[in-house]
């Protein structure tokens, strides 16, 4: 019996069994081996498919993979927001390998993959569906194109986007565990637990193998989430919505959607219809900022600046740009939003805005 079928046997069962305090601790066993078992699909994915044109190699400041089913226009973003050239057509599977391109924005080099169009049932390894996501899990966003026809498919797309292991727009589940070599299981919380009760936590944890381990959980946690914070396979990666083709609906049908979709981007590709919209909502979500440096005596550089991720401090950016002025690092002046005064003397531990102007004054 191979990994899918007695992950599809595990799942009746689960449906089979009806939920009340007495069999949550049972499901929650049950619900682990399906984890345990997807975290072997996935290395074994991960290990079996190097050579065979899914590899996604990582340049530039950030990395954002565009998802959809086949046809929805991802062809023609990627050409719309880069320099790439991706096949297009007005048929299924038109790109049948990882198209990569470069967005440049607001001083940022952003690589954009426009990766084939996935099916229902591919993280089960339908169409090398688990090769194709396999490519999203590396990315720092991933941006979800849908047919303004077919917005049902956002569903359908998460749903194998959790099967791979991602996470779309969640934050890593508040829990600690320490093991331990003896002592059995401590569970502690700092807010109560309403969704699940110790012996379902002690169930999980055994069957991770977990016997003797200090629990502290800072989250009233679903049995779903504790069990993604024992499993190392997940990823917690942003998603940007995106409805593609929005020329082709009326007014009424488009408000309709609105209202049904919340949050979400309304473009046509095509036309170049908010185009510079989702540039920036690209920009927005990967949460990067930028940082002008200047040099000893001289002007600062406005026309190149580092990016950083939003919440940088000067030691990581000091950091990324040489280890030598980490070691010799004596402090920093700054100027901009980050700091009371223009040219305020900081630390290392100083967070910095977009936009700032920063002097490391290194010890000679």
């Amino acid at each position: 019996m191979d990994i899918e079928d007695r992950i599809r046997k595990i799942e009746e069962e689960i449906t089979k069994t009806p939920y009340n305090k007495a069999t949550s601790h049972h499901i929650g066993k049950l619900k682990a081996k399906i984890s345990k078992l997807r975290e072997e699909s996935i290395k074994r994915g991960s290990s079996g498919t190097k050579g065979r044109g899914f590899t996604l190699k990582k340049s530039g400041d950030s990395t954002v993979v565009l998802v959809g089913f086949p046809s929805v226009g991802k062809s023609t973003i990627l050409n719309q927001l880069t320099n790439a050239q991706s096949k297009i057509g007005a048929y299924e599977f038109t790109t049948l390998d990882v198209i990569p391109g470069v967005m440049d924005y607001r001083g940022a080099q952003i690589q954009i993959f426009d990766i084939p169009g996935i099916i229902t049932g591919a993280s089960k390894g339908k169409g090398r569906g688990r090769e194709i996501l396999s490519v999203a899990r590396n990315a720092d966003l991933i941006v979800m194109v849908l047919d303004v026809f077919n917005p049902h498919h956002q569903e359908l797309i998460r749903e194998e986007l959790l099967n791979i292991g991602i996470r779309p727009n969640q934050n890593a589940p508040d829990v600690t565990v320490k093991r331990r070599k003896i002592g059995g299981v401590k569970v502690a919380s700092t807010v109560p637990l309403t969704h699940m009760d110790e012996k379902t936590i002690r169930s999980i944890l055994n069957e991770y193998g977990v016997h003797s381990a200090d629990v502290l959980i800072r989250e009233d946690i679903t049995i779903d989430r504790f069990i993604d914070s024992l499993d190392n396979s997940i990823v917690y990666i942003p998603l940007l919505l995106v409805i593609n083709k929005i020329d082709l609906a009326d007014s009424s049908y488009l408000a309709e959607l609105e209202e049904k979709m919340g949050t979400a981007l309304y473009v046509a590709a095509d036309k170049g219809i908010m185009m510079d919209e989702l540039k920036e909502e690209i920009f927005e979500h990967l949460k990067l900022i930028r940082v002008y440096l200047k040099p000893q005596g001289k002007k600062a550089d406005l026309e190149d600046p580092l990016i950083v991720r939003k919440g940088s401090t000067v030691e990581e950016v000091a950091g990324k740009l040489h280890r030598d002025f980490l070691k010799n690092f004596r402090h920093a002046k700054v100027w901009g939003t980050s700091v009371k005064f223009p040219g305020q003397k900081v630390g290392l531990e100083h967070v910095l805005d977009d936009k700032d102007v920063l002097r490391l004054i290194i010890k000679k």
